[in-house]
């Protein structure tokens, strides 16, 4: 081996036991004070510090702080904190070794964008972690996609999210949904078609496991919200006319009110309660609803820990 392999064996080595000795300090002191922010755990916060002592490592490392912040996101979900202070720095951290990880910045802005305890709640700061996402990946259009989202759902500016749209469709390979769309957008956005429109795009343009599965969760969501006010009207009217809330859909059913047991979109019939309200039966296997659930029930939300967690780890190799 030569000289230099050897200084770069020894500071590899030297790097990985730094690295495990912050890992056991950080759990050492969060079983010592759990309530605590950890703001005191991140010792380096500059990205260019970080990458000078990774030592040409640095996607390694940007795999490791991504690994990192998507347990931080989901321990203070699970808390339903409403404060998610590291976040952000973790996010530049892990874009900042690697500005080319592209689910760092897709998932990265949902996790800002939403609001408490779904997430930080900061859709400024996501959109402009997605601009810097753009700017290293300039032919990545689906960061486009993203930007709309996040002015869609979460800035309900809709002239931004058909601009961001059109902007990325202009990019070499985009789909050519995002024209289209985003000339639905302008006319009428705001209406649940227009976001059935876009989850179903996401659906068959991208080939992201976690992409697909939050699409199709989205779309069963916006199943639930239509179908519940329509199941409660129905229950209503049956009131009406005979005077009595109904103890079944059953009976619904049998009076010709209805044309069988309703459905829930994963196979479950639908719980009437009661006074007339509606529920979902699996309230974890619909997130994103808000039609459906118990009075007081925040929505559940996809943990998405176990899947970036795996996505991440298959980049280590990258800069080798």
């Amino acid at each position: 081996m030569s000289e230099r392999g050897k200084v770069t064996a020894v500071f590899s080595v030297l790097l990985a036991v730094c690295l495990a000795g912050s890992a056991f300090e950080s759990q050492i002191l969060e079983s010592l004070r759990p309530s605590a922010s950890l703001e005191e755990t991140l010792y380096i916060s500059s990205p260019q510090a970080l990458k000078r002592l990774s030592l040409g490592y640095g996607g390694l490392l940007a795999d490791i702080y991504w690994t990192r912040a998507v347990q931080y996101f989901g321990r203070k979900h699970i808390q339903h904190s409403q404060r998610f202070d590291l976040l952000k720095p973790l996010l530049d951290i892990t874009t900042g070794l690697d500005p080319h990880l592209v689910i760092a910045y897709r998932f990265g802005a949902v996790f800002l964008a939403q609001k408490p305890p779904a997430g930080a709640g900061e859709p400024e700061q996501a959109i402009e972690l997605v601009r810097r996402g753009i700017a290293a990946n300039p032919r990545e259009w689906q960061l486009y996609i993203d930007l709309a989202f996040i002015d869609y759902f979460e800035l309900n500016d809709y002239v931004a999210a058909a601009r961001a749209l059109e902007d990325g469709s202009k990019i070499p390979g985009a789909h050519p949904f995002m024209k289209m769309t985003a000339a639905s957008l302008a006319q009428r956005g705001g209406d649940q078609e227009t976001a059935r429109i876009l989850w179903m795009n996401v659906l068959e343009t991208t080939n992201d496991d976690m992409m697909r599965d939050n699409a199709v969760k989205h779309l069963r969501a916006l199943e639930v919200d239509d179908v519940v006010p329509k199941l409660e009207a129905r229950v209503q009217a049956y009131r009406a006319r005979t005077g009595h809330v109904p103890q079944s859909f059953r009976e619904m059913a049998e009076a010709g009110f209805l044309r069988g047991i309703p459905l829930d979109p994963v196979g479950h019939p639908y719980k009437l309660m009661p006074d007339g309200r509606v529920e979902v039966v699996d309230q974890d296997a619909l997130p994103f609803i808000s039609k459906g659930l118990p009075p007081g029930q925040l929505p559940s939300l996809f943990d998405y820990s176990s899947a970036a967690s795996k996505d991440a780890a298959s980049n280590k190799d990258k800069d080798k």
